[in-house]
Parts: structure tokens; sequence; C-alpha cells
């Protein structure tokens, strides 16, 4: 009996000591002398402008409004109208001169077209899922999504002609 587990215990052994077969590579310690890391990694930095600063003027957006004509006069009572509503309901996040939780609306109309500033603002949840520029704001502002608010197209179109003003 001692004979035969002496025997099993050695052909386990050797067993085992054959079927590794893989080596290990010798880990590097810490050292004080070492000039350089044995790997480089190349971080390429992007000089793009964030999203809020990009200029896309043929996005129409995702929702109602598929197109919208402005005058070249802004009309003053509908801007004047859009003031108020933008006062009332979108300075908790929005500023008009400087970004604050949301982008600023000043240049908007030169950046995006008016039909997609339409459709942010009256389908902002869709928006944020769907148009790849509403996604790269979102990750702009902190994904931050902007709220429905549940304004009519008329003080939408209002707000929009504000937003014409703002230069």
């Amino acid at each position: 009996m001692r004979t035969t587990l002496k025997l099993m215990t050695i052909l386990f052994t050797a067993i085992l000591m054959n079927c590794g077969g893989k080596e290990e590579k010798k880990k590097e310690g810490f050292s004080y002398e070492k000039q350089e890391t044995s790997t480089k990694k190349e971080v390429k930095k992007e000089t793009s402008e964030p999203p809020s600063q990009q200029i896309d003027l043929t996005n129409k957006g995702i929702g109602p409004i598929t197109s919208l004509t402005l005058n070249d006069a802004v009309d003053e009572k509908m801007a004047a109208h859009g003031a108020e509503v933008f006062k009332k309901l979108c300075t908790a996040c929005h500023r008009a001169d400087k970004k604050f939780i949301g982008p600023s609306p000043k240049g908007i109309t030169e950046r995006r077209t008016p039909e997609w500033i339409m459709n942010m603002i009256l389908n902002p949840v869709e928006m944020t899922q769907k148009d790849p520029l509403a996604k790269a704001l979102l990750m702009e502002f902190n994904g931050a999504p902007m709220a429905n608010q549940s304004l009519s197209e008329e003080d939408a179109r209002a707000v929009l002609e504000y937003f014409r003003t703002l230069k």
C-alpha cells in the first residue's frame, strides 16, 4: 500500500511537471534607474472644436419640423414673445450670452438649421437619442439632457426668432 502511494505520488508529480509547458516572462521590478518604458503609447490630441461650436447647416434634426423658411428681416414682435418664453422656461439651464448648464443660444442660427433648432426645442428626448449632433452636445454638457418644455410650435418659432436677435 505504501509503495503504491509512493508510486502514485511520483507519477502525479511527474505529470504536473510535464503539463505546464508555458514559460512565464520575468516581470520587471521597480527601479529608480529605469530610463525608458517598455511600451510607448501615442496619445493623439483631438484639435477639433466642441460640438457646441461646430457648424452643421445640413442636419434638420428629428421631429415635426421638416422644412422652415425664415424671412430676411427679424419679426420684432415674435422675437419679443420668444424672449419672454426663453426667460420664463429656458433660463434655468441656458444663458443668452454664455455657456451654463446648457449651451448658449447666441449665434446658434449661424451654426444650425432652423429646422434643427425647432426640433431640438420641440423634441429634445428623441433628438438626444437619435441625432448624432444632439448626442454629442449631451456628452459635452455632462449628460444633462434638455427638458421637454412642451412648447407649441408657435412658441418654439418665437424662441427661434429671439435666437436670431442674439448675435
